[in-house]
């Protein structure tokens, strides 16, 4: 079913400006353009766009190692793969992989765990549909500070029930324990879900340049998957180990991560692919100092050595 209507929905998808124009369908580029901005003065843009589209041209048949020579490209990739990291060491996957083996070892019954887990898994789809409205209307930084916000709020809430309900000799939470507990999970899902959940996939995408767009992505999502990969495999045996204090971990996580955002992301709302070096990475005090004058990419030759 799942599938099925992904395929469905695909028929609704249409080409964005960028796609058109790359692919040399110049005219329906700039009336895509037209449509999305609202207004018949877009040519600037579209001059913008074609141009930053043949420069990604003559850079594809060596993108990856364009990506990972140039030190231009140092702010969307560090922060593309931090992202990714950060996403996973908030405890999303392991709360959402392990939903009734965690309710279960912590004194819920079998039934209840799998309900719950059941219930997380909505939250998380319908809180996404939160981040699709206000992503352009409150930028992605506040949607991600706000979200961390929550986020360790309901995980440090988790640690403390767990610490005093839980014990060697007794897992039984109680009936209105467990409730709290389920509500405190339920609303770090439903926060990382309109944060962390689809930002850390839509910021990549819109801070690496055409040129190294493709090979940003990919290397982004090979990232996430070797992430994922690792704390599915070790969450059972840290939670075994640690017990509550995960939670605790957690809740570390998140302050890194959201003091992480508050220093060195910069806000992308607003900002057309092909202006953000100049609207965004020129004007950031920590990775401006990557960016080189001469198109960002000088090399100086001195006594047959390059510095």
């Amino acid at each position: 079913m799942p599938a099925a209507l992904l395929i469905l929905c695909t028929w609704f998808l249409v080409d964005t400006p960028n796609s058109l124009i790359q692919r040399g369908r110049l005219e329906e580029g700039r009336a895509a353009l037209k449509r999305i901005r609202g207004t018949d003065d877009v040519e600037p843009e579209f001059n913008e766009i074609v141009e930053a589209s043949r420069v990604a041209q003559e850079a594809k048949r060596s993108s990856f190692r364009y990506l990972l020579r140039r030190r231009s490209n140092r702010p969307q990739l560090v922060i593309a793969v931090l992202l990714q990291l950060f996403q996973q060491v908030a405890g999303i996957n392991a709360v959402m992989f392990y939903a009734p083996v965690l309710f279960s070892t912590l004194g819920f019954k079998t039934e209840t765990s799998l309900y719950s887990a059941v219930i997380t898994g909505g939250v998380n789809v319908l809180s996404t549909l939160v981040s699709v409205y206000s992503v352009d209307r409150a930028g992605r930084r506040m949607l991600l500070l706000e979200g961390g916000v929550y986020m360790l709020l309901s995980l440090m809430a988790i640690a403390v029930v767990f610490r005093i309900k839980v014990t060697d000799s007794s897992d039984d939470l109680g009936h209105d324990w467990a409730i709290l507990v389920v509500a405190m999970v339920c609303t770090f899902v439903f926060s990382f879900a309109w944060s962390w959940g689809p930002l850390a996939w839509l910021i990549p995408s819109e801070t690496f340049p055409l040129e190294t767009r493709s090979a940003g992505q990919s290397v982004t999502v090979c990232v996430n998957m070797l992430f994922t990969f690792v704390f599915a495999q070790t969450f059972l045996s840290i939670l075994c180990r640690l017990k509550y204090t995960i939670f605790a971990f957690f809740s570390m996580c998140v302050v890194v991560m959201s003091l992480f955002v508050l220093v060195f992301l910069p806000e992308t709302k607003n900002v057309p692919i092909e202006e953000m070096k100049e609207r965004v990475w020129k004007q950031h005090w920590f990775w401006k100092r990557f960016l080189d004058d001469d198109d960002n990419h000088h090399v100086i030759v001195n006594g047959g050595k390059s510095k």
